[in-house]
């Protein structure tokens, strides 16, 4: 199990600096789809199914279809895929960043820490991920109201920017 966990965790710190590194919008969507699907192998890996699930809902569901609307806009003739020199090297840059701090804050770290959400409570009549989405409902509800707004927010602004000069349904191609 510690191998999988391995390979999802590698998976989305590639997929991260796959997303960071790419100027092109239809890579960096192929790279939100991996680091989405790595993070939700890690939360089942911890026992979070039900929280991974959402995670698939809502971000694939909603944030994909703003970010494939502006990458419409956005066409390009061109685009730089990850084998350009300018992207391997930025990607190449954030990866050597990212095992550099690995290897600077990982002491006293180690994989027998790793503990899923159903190992803590042995007598527990809920799974782990569900007392934390009660949690989250309940204690953090005004966070989550605020990241509801944040998100509409950014929804408006993308498509503001994406708009450009063109004031209609239909522009000139």
């Amino acid at each position: 199990m510690a191998y999988i966990m391995y390979l999802l965790l590698f998976g989305l710190v590639l997929g991260l600096a796959a997303v960071a590194s790419n100027p092109s919008p239809y890579f960096a969507a192929l790279g939100l789809v991996v680091v989405a699907g790595m993070g939700c192998g890690v939360l089942v890996g911890y026992g979070g199914s039900f929280l991974s699930l959402i995670l698939f809902l809502i971000y694939l569901g909603g944030m994909l279809v703003v970010f494939a609307y502006s990458a419409a806009l956005a066409a390009e003739p061109y685009p730089e895929g990850w084998g350009s020199w300018p992207v391997l090297g930025a990607m190449l840059f954030y990866l050597v960043g990212v095992l550099t701090c690995s290897f600077l804050f990982s002491g006293g770290w180690y994989e027998g820490s790793w503990v899923t959400a159903d190992e803590v409570g042995e007598f527990s009549v809920f799974r782990g991920d569900m007392g934390g989405v009660a949690v989250m409902y309940s204690a953090g509800g005004g966070l989550l109201i605020l990241g509801v707004w944040v998100l509409l927010l950014t929804l408006f602004v993308v498509l503001e920017l994406t708009r450009g000069l063109n004031r209609g349904a239909l522009r000139a191609v």
